[in-house]
Formats: structure tokens, sequence, C-alpha cells
């Protein structure tokens, strides 16, 4: 397992996390035995946005010897106080879901306490309205929770919330389809996407990714928006490549799921390319970077997407992006102007171009 740190809480995250979404389907001892299945596999981040209430005493079954060990992200206004899944904006309610939720975890404290599926402005107003937020951030002063994080679709809410400079952490759906505006929670253009990726990487929000498969429509040729299959893996790494990324958030249902998710770490460059995605990417995408690296390995030892990013981030404001770059061993002025990458580039980015213009703007 790799291990990303979140700036602002310092806490080290899995970057391969899990859902929960449907454990509680498959039994509570199957559950339990993928959930710690997970753990034992260096997984500590869990999302408990689950579909049924049931999947709390699985993880308190699963996890309750090793809690300070995980991190919990918990939501403040998924509702479990009839069983299933529900969303609301009552304060009472949220209330009463959260305390059975620690109780079902046998936890006292809440790792990230999020504010929940915020995906259009007027429900965020009613979320500050309603004295949601006051509770949460409530909570946050009395210790039970530790971190605030947010869980959106949207990019237009989510510059909403960043602007309030509250959260430590955003959950996103982050994957090709989205990104490029196919399916049901394709919320945003593809620079406005990118805006959030960048934002938070800037201010050191981290981002824990679900529906990175999209829904699982991307595995399979017949329900891709492409019509051309990826892989779990390849899905993974497309996510982890974005600014800010910590982890990304995939549910699992067995043991041996949880098995073939960390078999990531084990595949081969080729095994985990995700260029292919080049070829279906809409007009605005094209001679764009997007850190893939496809155009590796470059002649004289540059790491084009790293130095990409850190340029990227820099043009947005982010200080730390011209320290990162100033201390890799390799900078934009020992191109060779060959032109490898360029020609290698799936998105059609001038690279060799983007290296003349990265030199001049860091002066290296």
């Amino acid at each position: 397992m790799n291990y990303r740190q979140n700036r602002r809480t310092g806490d080290r995250i899995s970057e391969i996390g899990m859902g929960s979404a449907y454990i509680a389907d498959v039994g509570f001892e199957q559950a339990v035995k993928t959930i710690r299945r997970a753990f034992e596999g260096g997984v500590n981040y869990y999302d408990l946005a689950t579909a049924d209430g049931a999947a709390f005493p699985m993880f308190r079954e699963a996890l309750s010897d090793v809690r300070d060990k995980v991190l919990y992200q918990i939501h403040f206004g998924a509702d479990y106080t009839r069983g299933a899944y529900g969303w609301t904006l009552s304060l009472d309610t949220v209330k009463k879901s959260v305390d059975q939720q620690l109780t079902d975890l046998d936890t006292d404290y809440i790792d990230y306490g999020f504010i929940h599926c915020q995906d259009e402005s007027r429900d965020f107003e009613r979320f500050r309205k309603n004295g949601i937020l006051d509770y949460l951030l409530e909570m946050k002063k009395q210790g039970v929770v530790k971190h605030i994080g947010a869980s959106s679709h949207t990019p237009s809410v989510i510059q909403e919330i960043l602007d309030l400079n509250l959260i430590d952490m955003l959950m996103f759906s982050v994957n090709p389809a989205y990104d490029y505006n196919h399916g049901a929670y394709a919320y945003g253009g593809l620079d406005e996407r990118a805006d959030i990726y960048k934002r938070c990487e800037k201010m050191g929000v981290g981002i824990s990714v679900m529906k990175p498969f999209s829904g699982g429509q991307l595995l399979d040729s017949r329900t891709s928006p492409f019509g051309k299959a990826l892989s779990i893996y390849q899905c993974m790494k497309y996510a982890l490549d974005k600014p800010g990324v910590l982890t990304v958030l995939p549910g699992a249902q067995s043991a041996g799921e949880i098995d073939a998710l960390l078999k990531y770490f084990e595949m081969s460059e080729e095994e985990l390319d995700y260029s292919i995605v080049g070829s279906f990417a809409p007009p605005q995408a094209q001679g764009k970077c997007v850190y893939c690296n496809h155009c590796m390995p470059c002649p004289v030892g540059i790491d084009i997407g790293t130095v990409n990013k850190f340029y990227d981030l820099a043009l947005i404001g982010d200080e730390m992006a011209k320290e990162h770059y100033l201390a890799l061993e390799k900078k934009a002025s020992d191109c060779a102007g060959c032109g490898h990458c360029s020609k290698r580039c799936p998105f059609g980015a001038d690279q060799r171009a983007r290296m003349q213009e990265i030199e001049r703007y860091f002066g290296t």
C-alpha cells in the first residue's frame, strides 16, 4: 500500500480506501471478513455513506480493535434512523442519525465529519440555514469531529464550499466518463472539473474519490459511453493522477475483491496506462496535459507529467508548486527539444513547446 498525506490534517491516507455502499448486502460474516481483509491489506480510509445502516455494526466488528489505526468519513445528512439510507436536511434527524452511527460503530469520535451530498446551491443554503453546519462545527469544537469534509458532484457548489475555507477533505466523483460529460453525475465541464482538482491541491484539501468506475460502466465495453472498456486499475490510476487526489474508494463485497483491488500495486506501467482515453476525449481536452506520462520515457529524464502539474498549479497561485518544481532533479530547461514526448501524447499536447513555456515561467 502507498500512502499520501493530507496537508491540512497530517493524516497518512491509503491510496486505495474502501466504499461501503453495498457491503451490507452480503451478510454480516462475509462483510466483516471483507472489511478486515481491506485493513490487513493496508487500507486505512473508509467511507460510511452506505446504502443500509446494517453496515455500521459490521464495521464495528471488523475494526473496533484497530479503531485508532483507521479513518472514517461519516456524513451529516445521511439518514439511517429508519435503517436504509435516506437524505435529510433536518437538524433533528441528522443528530439522531449521527448518534446512532456512533453507537453502532462503538466509537466516540469521527475522523472526517462530512457536509453530505450538496449538489445544488439551495441544498447548501438549507444545510446552513437549518443549523446543520453549526452543529457539525460545534461537534468539531468539542473534539467529537476531528476534521471537516464535504461531498458533492457539482463543481459550482464545491467552489462555494471551498470559499468558506472550512473543509479538509472533499469527496468527488473522478473518472474519464464524468470528466468528459458522460454519465448521470457528469456535472460541470472539463475545465470546471479540472479547476476543482487544482484548487484542492492549492488549498491542501484532499480528495477522496467516489465512483472511480462510473458505477461500473467503464469496465464493460457494452456500457461504456466510449464503446471501450477500461480496467479497474486504469480507472484508479486515472483518478490518482489528478491534483489533490489522495485516495480512491471502490466498493467490495468479498475478500477476493479486496485482493483484486490491491493488485493495483503489482501492475506494470503498461497495465496502468490509460492513454486510450485520449482517443475519445472531447475537442476541449485536446492539447492539454493530463499528467498521464504516456509520453515517457524522456531521453534526458524529465518527469514530464509532474513538471506540467507543478506548472499548472503555479499558474493558479499555488506557492508550493514552484518550490516543488525547483526541487526536481530535471527541469524544463533540460529539455533537448527532440519532440519524442509531443509525438507520443495521446491528447495532442505540444510538450516541446510546453517545456519552453515552463522554462520561461520558472526561469529554469
